[in-house]
């Protein structure tokens, strides 16, 4: 009797604990079949070795618009066929190109250049949080605006328009709408950025869109208005929700250790590293990510032939006892949390994974610092997960202090 493979995605129960079928397939069967939403077949890989080996082998293509790439959610690939394409979806020396464009925007001398504005922000925003009336919400004071104000500000939207951007990302990533709305989310925030390249065409500032139309103008003599629209679709997109809720995730996990939170407190230096653990222990991308092969590729015993999807479960990786000591314990004393797999690994690992980790650090030391009786205003049980959401969080987290 032949076993009908399980539906991907899996969903958590708790946000402290991983979906028992990775436990599972990590230590019974790590390369296993799956059915993707669409039906479609494809492997799940869960230990830590073979994740991080197809993320750094370019027989796996990252390329969306195939016919066989595997998706998550129903109209994904609808959503796809009225967008332009992202860098995280090309392959090769177009992905190198793409990349090697906009590397500079995230390079140290660029994120110290940041710090002032992320502190400014951080401090406005818990500056709002203790001026509200207890109990407030620590995401809509705290972890929304300061990830949103620094994409905001990276790209040059004006603060004006905060709030209908914050909106359209936050709608891009749900989980729980119809293939239409899907489409009609692509459509409105490809519009909306669309018309934000055209103004910095005409009106250029101090931002990332802005020096890439001047670079594209030396190079080219002319501006990519479609891409440049879709790169900053992604950094919408990439530098807000998944922020946003490993901030709300981070502050959940600390007040729920006490001691743990009580050792940053006194030893601040420790921040960094508490950082790295929390992007490790929740991973909020658990679903990918998902690459097609592009030839014959033995993984973790198990040949995966041409045109088969792999979803490489970073999250799933993440937990892996045979690199992590402990893995479903949180520990900011962990001494190789670095070699956490949150933000991938190879060719495609974000762009701007040091600037959120910079980003992070700051929200976290000022909120130890400045709001030192921080703690939760309801049972743990009153709280709501973004159960079936493209990005794992909490809808809300209600704190006093």
């Amino acid at each position: 009797m032949t076993t009908e493979p399980p539906q991907f995605p899996f969903h958590r129960e708790c946000p402290f604990t991983e979906p028992h079928i990775y436990t599972e397939s990590r230590a019974e069967q790590p390369v296993r079949g799956i059915r993707m939403v669409d039906g479609r077949p494809a492997w799940l890989l869960t230990r830590y070795e073979d994740v991080r080996a197809v993320l750094n082998d370019r027989r796996f293509s990252s390329d969306k618009s195939a016919p066989d790439y595997p998706v998550f959610v129903v109209g994904q690939k609808e959503g796809l066929d009225k967008s332009e394409r992202f860098m995280v979806n090309m392959d090769g020396e177009e992905h190198a190109a793409a990349r090697r464009a906009v590397i500079s925007e995230f390079s140290t001398r660029r994120i110290a250049a940041l710090t002032p504005h992320i502190q400014q922000s951080v401090d406005t925003a818990v500056d709002n949080l203790l001026a509200s009336p207890r109990p407030a919400d620590l995401i809509r004071s705290v972890a929304m605006p300061v990830p949103s104000m620094l994409t905001a500000r990276l790209v040059g939207i004006d603060h004006t328009d905060y709030d209908r951007f914050q909106n359209l990302t936050s709608r891009s990533v749900r989980h729980d709408i119809s293939a239409e709305e899907r489409v009609r989310f692509a459509e409105e925030l490809r519009e909306y950025m669309d018309s934000l390249v055209a103004a910095k065409v005409e009106h250029p500032g101090d931002d990332l869109l802005s020096r890439q139309i001047a670079q594209q103008r030396r190079e080219r003599g002319e501006v990519d208005v479609a891409g440049l629209s879709s790169l900053a679709v992604l950094l919408m997109i990439a530098g807000q929700e998944t922020t946003t809720d490993t901030i709300a995730l981070g502050v959940l996990a600390l007040l729920s250790e006490p001691d743990q939170l009580a050792e940053l407190a006194a030893d601040p230096g420790k921040v960094p590293l508490a950082v790295e653990e929390i992007l490790r222990y929740f991973s909020v991308l658990d679903f990918g990510p998902p690459r097609l092969a592009t030839a014959d590729v033995e993984v973790g015993g198990v040949l995966v032939r041409a045109g088969e999807g792999v979803v490489a479960n970073v999250y799933a990786a993440n937990r892996d006892s045979s690199v992590f000591t402990d893995p479903g314990a949180l520990n900011v004393n962990r001494a190789n949390a670095r070699s956490h797999l949150a933000f991938g690994y190879g060719p495609h690992q974000c762009l701007g994974a040091n600037l959120v980790r910079h980003e992070l650090r700051i929200v976290f030391e000022t909120l130890i610092r400045r709001v030192p009786g921080l703690r939760l205003a309801v049972d743990f049980g009153e709280l709501k997960f973004k159960n079936k959401g493209l990005i794992y969080g909490v809808h809300e987290l209600p704190v006093t202090w």
